[in-house]
C-alpha cells in the first residue's frame, strides 16, 4: 500500500509542478502588453527552474514520461480542428506550399549564416596556414 501511495504522490507532484508553471506563465502573459502565449512563458519558467536546479528533474520525470508516452493522443483534437477547414486548405493549397517552402529556405539561410558568424572559421590543429602572395 505504501508503494502505491508513493507512486501516486510522485505523479501528483509532477503534474502540480507542471501546471503551476503553466498557470504562472498564463498569469504573467496576462500582465504583459505584448501577446506571448502563457504556455510558452510557463515552459520558460520551468526551463529556468530546472536549469538553475531550483527544481529537481527527478520530481518531474514521472509526469513528463507519461505525457511524452501519450503525446500522439494530444494531437488528435488539433487534427480534427484542422479538418474542419479542409475546403479552405484545399482552395489555398498552392499559396500554403509556396509560403512553407520559402519560409523554410529563409530559416535555413538565417540559421546557416548566424551559425557561421557565431562559430566562425576555426583553426585545425596540425594544419599549416596558407599564405596568400597576391
Amino acid at each position: 500500500m505504501s508503494n502505491i501511495l508513493t507512486i501516486i504522490w510522485r505523479y501528483l507532484r509532477a503534474f502540480v509542478l507542471i501546471y503551476a508553471c503553466l498557470y504562472a506563465g498564463i498569469f504573467i502573459s496576462s500582465l504583459l502588453p505584448i501577446a506571448i502565449p502563457g504556455s510558452i512563458i510557463g515552459m520558460l519558467i520551468l526551463f529556468v527552474l530546472l536549469a538553475l536546479q531550483i527544481l529537481p528533474a527527478a520530481w518531474l520525470n514521472p509526469g513528463c514520461n507519461l505525457l511524452i508516452r501519450y503525446m500522439v493522443l494530444l494531437f488528435v483534437p488539433i487534427g480534427v480542428g484542422v479538418m474542419q477547414y479542409f475546403d479552405l486548405l484545399r482552395a489555398q493549397f498552392g499559396p500554403l506550399v509556396v509560403s512553407c517552402v520559402i519560409s523554410t529556405l529563409i530559416a535555413f539561410i538565417v540559421v546557416g549564416w548566424s551559425s557561421h558568424i557565431v562559430h566562425g572559421e576555426r583553426k585545425i590543429v596540425g594544419r599549416k596556414e596558407q599564405k596568400n602572395d597576391n
